[in-house]
């Protein structure tokens, strides 16, 4: 399954306030031997946000939604999430109890709207104020607020996607090629993807006036990337070109 997010807010479109949620999820699930496919950012336009959702909907994926599910009229995610659903908005049980709890007869009559939940959802603990979250359809909608959005959204992969966690090494290894442009380097790069499917292989050249070096990066399952870069070097040696390869990055999770 791929997995995605959807950053809510027009602070964020606007740079009141700079997003941190992507650089947390993507550490994540790279822990967990996952990665991110996709992301999103929203403002709180409710059209757009529903339109957005009817899409991540309608893809299949795993989403992680950030924002917009308080109490005051800028917060719609719950809203927009249920006309996307075609369901209707209702009072969730679970949620009413914690937040009469949590705020007594002060939960009426603002509070209490975020109990109001698309028919269907199950709840997100929050760790921090206890106010929960929701998951319907794996998507699941956190606070923005990172000290509660991000160890909600650990209990989301710890306890429901366990089974997608990586079971081999991922690695990533970096080859630092110079003197040598980077359309040269198409031919070595197609053999290289043609013998080893399984593997990503990404070309990032320097932005620098005259400078003339590209970073090759080949990511996938352990012995796979090893190989590949194996044959990717070889090639590169056997054209002449000049290489020194970076220090490599992992996502690792044992089975």
């Amino acid at each position: 399954m791929h997995i995605a997010a959807l950053i809510i807010g027009d602070e964020l479109l606007s740079g009141k306030r700079r997003d941190k949620h992507m650089e947390f999820l993507i550490q994540a699930l790279s822990r967990r031997g996952l990665e991110l496919s996709s992301a999103r950012f929203v403002g709180d336009d409710a059209n757009l946000l529903t339109e957005n959702l009817r899409q991540t909907l309608a893809s299949g994926a795993v989403v992680f939604s950030f924002g917009g599910i308080g109490a005051t009229p800028d917060d719609r995610t719950r809203q927009c999430f249920a006309r996307a659903s075609g369901v209707d908005l209702a009072l969730h049980s679970e949620a009413v109890a914690i937040l009469e709890e949590r705020f007594g007869e002060s939960a009426y009559p603002h509070r209490i709207r975020m109990a109001e939940l698309p028919v269907g959802s199950s709840l997100i603990p929050n760790p921090v104020n206890r106010i929960p979250g929701f998951s319907m359809k794996h998507h699941h909608c956190v606070p923005g607020f990172p000290n509660m959005a991000w160890p909600m959204v650990e209990w989301v992969l710890d306890t429901h996607y366990t089974h997608l966690f990586g079971k081999v090494p991922v690695i990533e290894r970096l080859v630092k090629v110079s003197g040598t442009p980077e359309s040269d380097l198409v031919p070595i790069m197609e053999a290289v993807m043609e013998r080893f499917p399984g593997i990503r292989l990404s070309s990032l050249p320097s932005t620098q006036a005259g400078c003339r070096e590209v970073e090759m990066g080949v990511k996938g399952p352990a012995d796979d990337a090893m190989e590949a870069t194996q044959m990717l070097l070889a090639a590169l040696d056997a054209q002449g070109v000049r290489w020194q390869e970076q220090p490599q990055t992992s996502s690792v999770v044992q089975s």
